[in-house]
């Protein structure tokens, strides 16, 4: 086992913070735009933004916060998850909502639990107070009272079934069950046929949660349905993105891509991405865009990288080369930088996210790549199907390369098409914006505190959650 101390900051955080009321799923109010608010410059097609009034968080009444007036409350958090430069989604977000949380309310506030896959090290920073190794069931138990020694506030879970140890990650609730803080766990795949041991670790966590946050309407769904999770204890919170400017693509273009029409995707590469298809599309589209090219940007999933090496890229890069269109695949064959990232987005003309299977809870390259307001060709996988309604991007069908070519010739004919589709998703995303998304969860988690403290006179969350567990276990 290798547990590792990191020293505190400063010994407490305060900040003040009106507490409003708020349902337990969000819905999105968005205020009616004048035109002085906002206007579009037809010459360098780019939005300029003076005094919008933003998008908020519509909310219903819930009576135990209207009770509490607003105040200055102390509050110290810690993070439980991945975070970089270990390479995955779940790091990124974890280091971005940290990041956020920091900039709004102060950095002493925050500090992250990483966790460790057992064949890598990682040279964190300074945030990184403690490591647990994916494994080792012990390393779980020596967070638990880490946490319960550091005079924390409160936990916020960072889960997914696949990066904790034991089956179905069922090592952390070694932990969950000996933490004395309320907890809020962010779930970032939300199952809708588990297995019995998926359906009970969820279950568990749900029931040692304080709240429970998902990233869209169907994953609160199917808490609800599939889980039995009450709804007035789920949050919808979006995926965070960052605040990007409306540009046009050919200001973000390097001298390689100056002319060309740019297709393309990005995160960690796996044979469910469907990756194949947009390349199966490209003789097509070739054919009337000669100038197309499609980049593929990011490192092999670690997990799939130790289990069959990179075979995946080399079977897109065989198949590139065998339909005679190698010339027009660009391979960037590495984790990229935020600041990598943010350019290579500005200089996309159409984004691609061919996913295989529907049963994708969120994609955080899609919200990116909305937020920095591209035209978007997508699978309907669930998180798209909810990003690009109303015609914030184009869905095609499962495996139909035709269908991707038709699409993309489509929006790459119709400049002003493109452009409207582009500009209703940008401005749809500026709710998402890691800013915000730092302030719903902070509102997330004085509920769950103030609960947490209103129960406390009581029988416990956790008796309760322990006894509403095992009814539903039983059923």
């Amino acid at each position: 086992m290798r547990v590792q101390h990191r020293k505190a900051g400063a010994a407490s955080w305060r900040f003040s913070l009106v507490l409003m009321s708020f349902d337990p799923v969000y819905t999105v109010k968005e205020y009616a735009v004048s035109a002085p608010d906002l206007s579009v410059s037809s010459t360098q097609n780019t939005l300029i933004r003076s005094e919008v009034r933003p998008l908020v968080f519509e909310k219903k009444p819930s009576s135990f916060l209207q009770e509490i007036p607003g105040q200055s409350l102390p509050l110290r958090v810690a993070v439980i998850g991945n975070h970089l430069p270990r390479q995955c989604g779940i790091a990124t977000f974890t280091t971005d909502l940290c990041d956020s949380i920091a900039v709004a309310y102060g950095a002493p506030g925050v500090f992250v639990v990483a966790v460790n896959d057992a064949q890598s090290r990682y040279s964190y920073p300074p945030r990184v107070r403690f490591e647990i190794t994916e494994s080792d069931l012990s390393s779980y138990q020596a967070a638990a009272d880490f946490l319960n020694s550091s005079k924390v506030d409160l936990v916020c879970l960072q889960h997914e079934y696949g990066i904790f140890g034991g089956k179905s990650g069922s090592h952390v609730l070694r932990l969950l069950h000996h933490l004395t803080m309320p907890v809020v766990t962010t779930l970032h795949t939300v199952l809708r046929k588990p297995d019995v041991e998926q359906l009970i670790v969820m279950q568990e966590i749900a029931a040692r949660s304080d709240r429970l946050v998902v990233m869209s309407e169907h994953s609160s769904q199917l808490l609800q349905d599939v889980f039995r999770v009450p709804a007035e204890k789920i949050d919808l919170i979006p995926h965070g993105i960052p605040d990007l400017p409306f540009a046009e693509s050919d200001l973000y273009k390097d001298s390689f891509l100056v002319g060309k029409n740019v297709l393309l995707t990005f995160g960690l590469l796996s044979p469910n991405k469907g990756f194949e298809n947009v390349i199966q599309a490209l003789p097509r589209i070739l054919s009337r865009h000669s100038n197309v090219v499609y980049i593929i940007a990011g490192a092999t999933h670690p997990h799939v990288r130790r289990r069959e090496g990179d075979r995946y890229r080399l079977q897109l890069q065989a198949l590139a080369k065998k339909l005679g269109v190698a010339d027009n695949v660009v391979f960037h064959n590495r984790f990229v930088s935020p600041q990598e990232m943010a350019a290579l987005v500005a200089s996309a003309d159409i984004y691609v996210t061919p996913y295989r299977y529907e049963a994708q809870a969120v994609s955080g390259t899609l919200a990116y790549a909305l937020g920095a307001g591209k035209a978007i060709i997508s699978t309907p996988y669930w998180h798209a199907t909810e990003l690009l309604a109303d015609g914030r991007g184009a869905l095609v069908p499962f495996e139909n390369p035709a269908a991707i070519a038709d699409t993309a010739i489509r929006l790459l004919d119709n400049d002003a098409a493109r452009h409207s589709m582009r500009k209703r998703a940008y401005l749809y995303a500026r709710h998402t914006v890691w800013d915000r998304v730092a302030q719903s969860y902070m509102r997330v988690f004085l509920r769950a505190r103030a609960s947490r403290m209103q129960t406390a006179r009581g029988a416990s969350p956790l008796q309760a959650a322990e006894k509403d567990t095992s009814q539903r276990i039983n059923v």
